[in-house]
């Protein structure tokens, strides 16, 4: 199994901003912009999808963080960019169900384009951006150490830590330890260009 990194966005920048499908009805509107996000204390947009084992091996752990902080002020978005065509079990209808059936308590948006995939550097799915208050980029890396077959237990650590330290108002180390997974499949033509 092939790994791709993080690109590892430059901390500091401001959320790139994003207006896609909602494939949860039940996480909100139909169509979910980054400004749905403006009083959040902190932000975490994931870009995830349905069949890559590295995010399988996080889902339920992905669910348990949003929860666990929704009363604290986090909230997440989850965003997928994969190309439907080549891979149909990563598009809107699959999503949906994938929504419903895991109780995703946060908005599963699907990035047709792959214009917003390209706007944040995304690589790999999963891949994390974590936001503070002002939607300034203040983690960018992995969930944890576990990966599918390395025997770590997902415990979310490296996530969890990030996450209080923004919502304490804190800044965060700059060494931080890149995300690691599948490729976000690009549709043909549409690769680009920060490999």
């Amino acid at each position: 199994m092939a790994a791709t990194e993080s690109t590892m966005l430059e901390l500091g920048v401001r959320a790139p901003d994003f207006k896609l499908l909602n494939t949860n009805p039940g996480a909100g509107a139909k169509m979910v912009s980054l400004t749905d996000y403006g009083d959040a204390k902190a932000l975490l947009v994931m870009f995830v999808c349905n069949h890559c084992p590295y995010v399988i091996h996080l889902r339920s752990a992905l669910v348990a963080l949003a929860n666990d902080y929704a009363g604290e002020g986090l909230q997440v978005v989850a965003i997928s960019s994969n190309s439907a065509d080549s891979h149909p079990q990563d598009g809107p209808d699959a999503m949906r169900e994938e929504a419903q059936t895991y109780a995703f308590p946060y908005a599963y948006l699907y990035d047709e384009t792959q214009m917003v995939a390209k706007a944040y550097k995304a690589a790999c799915t999963p891949d994390f951006y974590l936001f503070d208050h002002e939607h300034r980029l203040a983690y960018r890396g992995r969930f944890d150490g576990s990966r599918p077959k390395n025997d770590i237990p997902v415990t979310g650590d490296d996530m969890r830590r990030a996450v209080e330290t923004v919502l304490a108002g804190h800044t965060l180390a700059a060494e931080q330890i890149p995300s690691m997974g599948c490729n976000i499949k690009w549709a043909p033509g549409n690769e680009p260009d920060y490999f």
